[in-house]
């Protein structure tokens, strides 16, 4: 039985398309802000928008481990952007509270987010986005039914 190889399926475009966008996107963000990753950028912007998300549930938004997770958070708040507490109403969890330095940060992160975003698609329109966004739904739901 012949099957395709692995680079001559879709999924493996979606793969390297998301590898590439990723180097892409930390030589820009680098260029600006040196020290901080793609990963470390989302952290702070989810914890921007919203403050009561557990460690666990950030790994979850952004595809990352329990483990890989800490690691990152102890970075961070080495590198003084966050910082880490116990949380008073769940002594297992902890508070995650962006500083003055990782708030520097947050100002300088949008521009550059969406200059990515922008020029790796440039020339594909809005309506082949969104049939983009339906197509990987369908393959989404049909992995997760």
């Amino acid at each position: 039985m012949h099957i395709p190889l692995p680079s001559e399926t879709v999924f493996h475009t979606i793969e390297r398309s998301i590898k590439e966008y990723r180097k892409f996107s930390q030589r820009n963000i680098s260029e600006v802000i040196p020290d901080i990753t793609i990963d470390q950028g989302m952290i702070l912007l989810f914890l921007d928008r919203y403050p009561e998300l557990s460690q666990k549930e950030i790994a979850e938004l952004i595809f990352r481990d329990n483990a890989s997770m800490t690691r990152m958070i102890n970075i961070m708040v080495k590198n003084n952007y966050i910082n880490r507490s116990i949380n008073e109403q769940d002594r297992r969890r902890f508070h995650l509270v962006i500083t003055p330095k990782g708030k520097e940060v947050l100002l300088k992160l949008p521009p550059i987010i969406l200059n990515n975003r922008a020029q790796s698609l440039e020339g594909i329109s809005a309506e082949e986005q969104l049939q983009l966004m339906t197509i990987l739904n369908k393959i989404l739901n049909n992995c997760t039914n």
